[in-house]
């Protein structure tokens, strides 16, 4: 696991080399300042640690400070607790949402458990295209129609189909909406409630993509998308792409949402459950002995 983060880190530990090249036992106040900074964790934040840490700091001593935002609990394992399961997977375009649920799908695959796609971004005509050519790919069901039909329709037909089908487990995708959308948004909570006029209680998550690349900017996107319908967990992609690992420290501060995954690359597999504290660990390799 340790060697898989290091390579989507790489870019973020990469920028930390040129502040800190040689590895030491304790660092400065301002060392740790713009190590933080270089790596886009928000100023405010940067603060808030530097006031409850000594002038030089230790390893340990960082650490705590660090993972002391990861606070909220993460309950990606209540999935077990309902069939079928409907996820929900919202975001703005580009953030690799489509991708993100070819994923997750290979995800249970993995774990034996059956999976239906629902094609509810009718907005793009790409979109059902693309979710289409994964669940070919995939071999598992898929429920689409047509560019510009009725997104809460489909909704309904992927959870009625997996309860007849006896399926474990929903991923429905959605247009990706602009936060500042008003009309688009209102057209998200409907689709919240059709899905649990298909299945009292779904969707039981509503994960956020959010964009790697994208750094503390996506935090307004996600503020926006929890205050419309409610966010569960986040899954956060293109870390790989980014110098703006530290970002993530402050995703998780500002929201207090869990994080459940990481994007790790562009295949079915390139997901992994996101553990705070192997990605402080890996951030703080690079800089202590």
């Amino acid at each position: 696991m340790f060697n898989i983060l290091k390579k989507v880190f790489k870019k973020t530990n990469d920028a930390i080399k040129e502040i800190v090249p040689k590895k030491k036992q304790k660092i400065t106040q301002d060392e740790f300042e713009e190590i933080l900074l270089e790596a886009d964790v928000n100023y405010e934040l940067i603060e808030k640690f530097l006031e409850e840490l000594p002038k030089k700091i230790d390893r340990d001593q960082a650490y705590n400070r660090l993972i002391s935002v990861f606070q909220s609990k993460n309950n990606w394992r209540k999935e077990y607790s309902a069939k079928p399961f409907v996820d929900m997977i919202v975001g703005v375009n580009g953030a690799g949402k489509t991708t993100t649920i070819a994923k997750l799908a290979k995800l249970q695959q993995n774990s034996g458990r059956g999976v239906i796609l629902g094609a509810s971004d009718t907005f793009r005509a790409a979109a059902i295209e693309q979710l289409s050519r994964w669940a070919v790919k995939l071999d598992i069901p898929i429920v689409a129609t047509k560019q510009g039909h009725d997104p809460s329709a489909v909704v309904y037909d992927t959870i009625s189909s997996a309860i007849s089908k006896r399926i474990d487990h929903v991923l429905i995708d959605t247009a990706g909406r602009l936060h500042t959308q008003t009309n688009l948004g209102e057209e998200l909570k409907k689709m919240v409630r059709i899905a649990g006029k298909a299945m009292k209680g779904a969707p039981h998550r509503k994960i956020l993509i959010l964009d790697g690349t994208q750094g503390s900017s996506s935090i307004n996107q996600a503020k926006a998308f929890n205050e419309m319908i409610g966010i569960d967990g986040i899954i956060i992609t293109k870390l790989d792409g980014t110098a703006k690992g530290g970002s993530v420290l402050s995703i998780a501060h500002e929201l207090q949402i869990p994080i459940y995954y990481i994007g790790t690359g562009e295949q079915p597999n390139d997901l992994i459950q996101f553990k705070a504290n192997e990605y402080v660990d890996t951030i703080l390799d690079e800089i202590f002995i």
